[in-house]
């Protein structure tokens, strides 16, 4: 049965970690009264078809409701050609939109696990999808007309896997070059030791580094580069997690007084994500006994979680 229905849009997106493909589509229906009165219970107006996946999709509208939903507007995605494949899967989100062009959530039907259509022709959807007199009744019914969006994802299945991506193993690279120190161009000496590294790799990571061994302040430093006020487990620490973006295995569960000289360190050098581990760590081990200096250290290194999980242990009166 034909109806007035007008379609309009859409776009095609390609999902290559699900291995699918998005389609959104606008139906129009223009002339809402007038469709009601052409179409009887179980009559529907079908859309101009479109292709998502290879797959020839459609709408089909029913005004007056399938079946048993006569009080309802019914909508179904229908399976047109299935270009040869036996089970097409798709996942299918039907909205009606506001005046703006978005979906309204109250008049939006989503199934989130893929639904099968089997062969040409099979059909997928909601036959109580709207309450006629709901929409009657709604500001989304303008001037006779309203307009439902169809976003459907067809998923391509059995895709044979040529080629496997391993992850990816920069971090674990870098931290054999910190280990094996090839290449190094830089020495630092720290609490009695030395230690070699790469000035690349430090300035790509620490904005201080990178101004201390590229720019301005470069000149009033030498080579070895001293580095006082600083333990040389600290420094061994921060160059580990700045070659491997990874927690130092010095720096144990248990191990706050690591964690506090280690924020104090990220601090000074701008590693800021390794300032955050280490507030939070600090944050996780709150008691009687290292409250003060840890709210010393929030105070002094402008960490504010951790500060305020310290006010938070002190509004314990048994804690203050």
């Amino acid at each position: 049965a034909s109806g007035n229905c007008n379609l309009s849009g859409g776009a095609i997106v390609i999902d290559d970690e699900d291995w699918s493909y998005s389609y959104s589509y606008t139906l129009k229906i223009a002339g809402y009264s007038r469709t009601k009165e052409l179409l009887e219970t179980s009559k529907y107006a079908r859309s101009t078809p479109f292709t998502v996946g290879g797959h020839v999709l459609a709408v089909r509208y029913y005004p007056n409701g399938y079946k048993d939903a006569a009080d309802f507007a019914s909508i179904f995605l229908v399976l047109v050609d299935s270009t040869g494949a036996k089970d097409v899967k798709a996942k299918c989100t039907f909205s009606v939109l506001d005046e703006a062009g978005l979906p309204v959530p109250s008049f939006t039907r989503t199934y989130t696990s893929a639904c099968t259509f089997t062969g040409k022709d099979s059909s997928w959807g909601y036959p109580e999808f709207i309450n006629k007199a709901d929409l009657e009744g709604s500001p989304h019914l303008i001037d006779d007309c309203f307009a439902i969006r169809c976003d459907v994802t067809v998923l391509k299945e059995n895709r044979r896997q040529f080629v496997v991506v391993p992850p990816s193993n920069m971090c674990r690279d870098l931290g054999g070059l910190l280990e094996s120190m090839d290449g190094a161009d830089v020495t630092f000496h720290v609490g009695g030791q030395k230690f070699s590294a790469h000035r690349s790799v430090l300035a790509a990571r620490s904005s201080v580094f990178k101004a201390e061994l590229f720019g301005s302040m470069m000149e009033n430093g030498g080579d070895p580069v001293e580095i006082g006020d600083m333990e040389s487990d600290v420094f061994k620490s921060l160059l580990h997690f700045i070659y491997t973006d990874d927690s130092p295995p010095e720096m144990t569960r248990e191990d706050v007084v690591m964690a506090g000289h280690l924020l104090v360190a990220a601090d000074r050098y701008d590693v800021e994500r390794l300032k955050l581990i280490c507030e939070d760590k600090l944050c996780t081990h709150i008691d009687s006994d290292n409250m003060a200096t840890s709210l010393a250290l929030a105070e002094q290194h402008s960490c504010p979680g951790l500060k305020e999980d310290c006010f938070e242990f002190l509004a314990s009166p048994s804690n203050f």
